[in-house]
């Protein structure tokens, strides 16, 4: 494998590319056993899987530096993961155990990582893009270079609140890249029904804001995208948004039958626009990687899949006294 090897079409070493195949396939790996977790009842509560939209937060993390920030809401495995929060802790806290990032106690929705600069899933709805505004203000005020990652769906996207920040960063100059996850379908509702905005990035010209729409199914152009973006806020531009273009494979959450749209549309996305087979075929046929140095990576990341079920099932419940734990009063 000439994994230094750069082609023309990608513009990226042999040695880049296997990491993002690798970093998205952890993703789709990971999200499929939770999603057979989940119907063993393992895992309780809401659980909302990543497959699909692989190539937006590897797309986003490839261009970020330490210190930068990310938080989003509660579609927010694929998130934890790319970041580099270890599968074992995300696992266990999906099921409810000890050795999850919150304990146990958070579950799918609300879990963190401060070493990792994660700063949560968040359970309502455009909760968390003003605590993303507060988070690069914080940046902004310490004087440093760091640019927080704000992820919000086309769903959020109507949400009052995301409009308030948009207002306040542009007043600031805040160091913030708001990315759209627009998967088109707000739990149910397609955005050609919940919107007139042919473009909900554009929304932020009232602002000032700049911003542009990206191909959320190709992991190459999210990075070119994310660089662009990062470079203004980095050189006190103020805020950007990305809106990228993604789409889920599974319903809105393991409970929703997702019959608001025909099986041939998601078939047809899968074989035909997935982010990972679209990788793929760019390794094997410039040669940067072979059928078998794929299965390799394959068998190497469902061992670490399977380890973090295992970890996971092993790790005891919290006892009662976590109650009283991490909280205010």
């Amino acid at each position: 494998m000439a994994a230094r090897k750069t082609t023309e079409k990608s513009n990226v070493s042999g040695e880049e590319l296997l990491k993002y195949y690798r970093d998205m396939l952890l993703i789709r790996r990971f999200e499929e056993k939770a999603g057979q977790l989940y119907g063993m009842g393992l895992i309780g509560g809401f659980c909302h899987l990543y497959i699909g939209q692989e190539a937006v937060v590897v797309g986003l993390e490839a261009a970020a530096k330490d210190g930068d920030k990310r938080i989003t809401s509660y579609r927010d495995h694929g998130h934890m993961l790319a970041c580099g929060m270890d599968p074992k802790g995300v696992m266990a806290e999906l099921t409810g155990r000890e050795g999850g990032y919150s304990k146990g106690k958070g579950g799918s929705m609300h879990m963190f990582s401060k070493e990792k600069h994660f700063y949560g899933g968040h359970g309502i709805v455009g909760a968390q893009v003003p605590l993303g505004t507060g988070l690069a203000f914080s940046d902004k005020y310490k004087g440093n270079d760091n640019v927080t990652f704000t992820y919000f769906g086309d769903g959020a996207a109507n949400q009052g609140q995301v409009y308030e920040s948009y207002n306040m960063a542009e007043l600031w100059n805040l160091p913030v890249v708001y990315v759209i996850e627009n998967n088109q379908y707000a739990m149910g509702t397609s955005t050609k029904r919940a919107t007139k905005s042919p473009n909900l990035w554009e929304r932020g010209a009232a602002y000032g804001i700049k911003g542009e729409a990206v191909d959320g199914m190709d992991v190459m152009a999210v990075k070119a995208a994310a660089e662009k973006a990062i470079a203004a806020c980095r050189a006190g531009e103020g805020p950007y948004i990305l809106e990228v273009m993604t789409y889920r494979y599974r319903g809105h959450s393991m409970s929703d039958p997702a019959k608001y749209r025909t099986r041939e549309e998601v078939q047809k996305m899968r074989e035909e626009r997935d982010p990972i087979e679209r990788v793929r075929e760019m390794l094997v046929s410039s040669g940067q990687a072979s059928d078998e140095d794929l299965k390799a990576i394959d068998k190497e990341i469902k061992a670490i899949v399977n380890e973090s079920a295992e970890f996971s099932k092993d790790s005891p419940e919290p006892s009662l006294d976590e109650l009283w734990t991490d909280i205010y009063a």
